[in-house]
């Protein structure tokens, strides 16, 4: 079995939904990511055209108009309509579902060099009419005279018009539980007992690691600056979301927003709704000598995806990292690096608290505790409730930004791990080279 490489890797800044990227398409943000990528191998597009054996993409906001983005944002980005390319969609962990794909076909051998990646428009899923809306314009269309247009126009269902239906909010709540994401995280929150204060200190600790390590430059070599249309005048070179200003008293201010009387789960401990893109190359051996040998930036160890009850999605990290750590014949204490995206604050802290007791790891996984994670290891330059989770994108992104940290400390090993909508979690391990 032949070994997968995670080489170079790029994302664009991370911003709001109805910030500074509203008006990007999800293609568009993919395509200014790819080319960036692409800049980087110092390789001209027509030279990478006759390498990339295919580009496969996590997105999970189909837009209506790029059915397959991935092969959008391939021959947007310049590569030959030769290059085949598709989509993948496992909700958050879409981005790393791109990784585990491009790995195994490495490692079977059926190609050398794969674009793997993510991207996201949250801004702009749309709104949707319900079926008596739809029914109304089926019958409008199908009016040959002005008079049977008119007839169809008196019967307009004026409430539906007014009560579309979002699908960012249908997309983010459970078909099998009914619960949204935030009612999941706050059924975590109560199971593991864990406090207001404690989910406040979590997001003000996300904001104070991610805003030091954009000052200490962290990010540089990570984010690619992006100008923003029309004009082109003004330049996004940072995430957006991080708030240096940020204070407990700012967020012991927000009133819970997924369950008003008796919850803890706020828009301020959760992670925002974001836009943005993550690309990466997945290569062989024989893919590195292609791309001209530079140096990756880590081996794939392993990766596992696993299920668990939708109701505590949230705690999908510790089922995943259970299974990839298994491959790997590793422990959680031997990873140097551990990002686990923030979704919401209960909910990581629930994972931490989950991969510690005895009592849990013994029922749900059938082994003792799998440990404590050193709080410097975890997420050290801030996470999702910081820079945001435009959820196409995210699994890649997490997956390089601890590859990237994991050889500036010059730790052996690092684990990327995300929880899912719908009951999963994904993780990947890491190898240094």
């Amino acid at each position: 079995m032949k070994t997968a490489y995670l080489v170079s890797g790029i994302r664009s800044p991370f911003a709001k939904a109805g910030g500074e990227l509203k008006d990007i398409h999800a293609g568009d943000l993919g395509r200014f990511v790819l080319s960036e990528l692409f800049a980087r191998t110092g390789l001209s597009i027509a030279a990478l055209g006759k390498i990339v054996d295919e580009v496969v993409i996590g997105n999970t906001g189909t837009p209506a108009d790029a059915a397959n983005i991935a092969r959008v944002v391939a021959l947007k980005a310049g590569l030959p309509i030769s290059v085949s390319a598709y989509s993948v969609h496992r909700n958050c962990a879409s981005g790393m579902e791109a990784l585990a794909q491009t790995a195994v076909k490495v490692r079977a051998g059926e190609g050398d060099v794969y674009v793997a990646g993510g991207t996201e428009s949250m801004s702009q899923m749309p709104l949707m009419y319900n079926r008596n809306a739809v029914r109304f314009f089926e019958t409008l269309s199908k009016a040959k005279s002005l008079a049977d247009k008119a007839a169809a126009f008196a019967q307009a269902p004026i409430k539906d018009f007014l009560s579309p239906r979002i699908a960012i909010v249908e997309g983010l709540t459970d078909p099998f539980c009914s619960l949204n994401m935030g009612q999941t995280a706050e059924v975590l929150a109560k199971e593991f007992k864990v406090t207001r204060e404690e989910q406040d200190k979590y997001a003000l600790l996300s904001h104070q690691k991610t805003v030091a390590a954009q000052k200490a430059g962290k990010f540089e070599g990570e984010v690619a600056p992006y100008s923003l249309p029309p004009k082109f005048e003004k330049t996004l070179a940072v995430d957006s979301g991080p708030r240096e200003s940020q204070t407990m008293e700012a967020l012991g201010k927000l009133k819970p927003y997924f369950d008003r009387k008796y919850g803890s789960v706020t828009v301020g401990n959760a992670c925002p709704i974001t836009d943005g893109a993550a690309m990466t190359f997945v290569v062989s051996e024989e893919g590195l000598q292609k791309l001209g040998n530079p140096k990756p930036l880590a081996k794939i160890r392993s990766f596992a995806f696993a299920g668990l009850d939708p109701e505590r999605m949230g705690l999908g990290p510790v089922y995943a990292s259970f299974k990839a750590l298994q491959k790997a014949g590793l422990e959680l204490k031997d990873m140097g690096v551990v990002e686990i995206n923030e979704a919401f604050a209960a909910q990581v802290l629930a994972c931490l608290k989950a991969f510690e007791s005895e009592a849990f790891c013994r029922e749900k996984l059938g082994r003792g505790r799998m440990g404590e994670i050193d709080p410097n290891r975890l997420n050290p330059n801030g996470g999702a409730i910081a820079l945001g989770h435009p959820v196409g994108a995210t699994g890649t992104r997490i997956a390089l930004t601890a590859a990237l940290e994991m050889n500036r400390r010059k730790e052996q090993f690092a684990l990327a791990s995300l929880c899912i909508g719908g009951g999963q979690g994904g993780t990947i391990v890491l190898e240094a080279v």
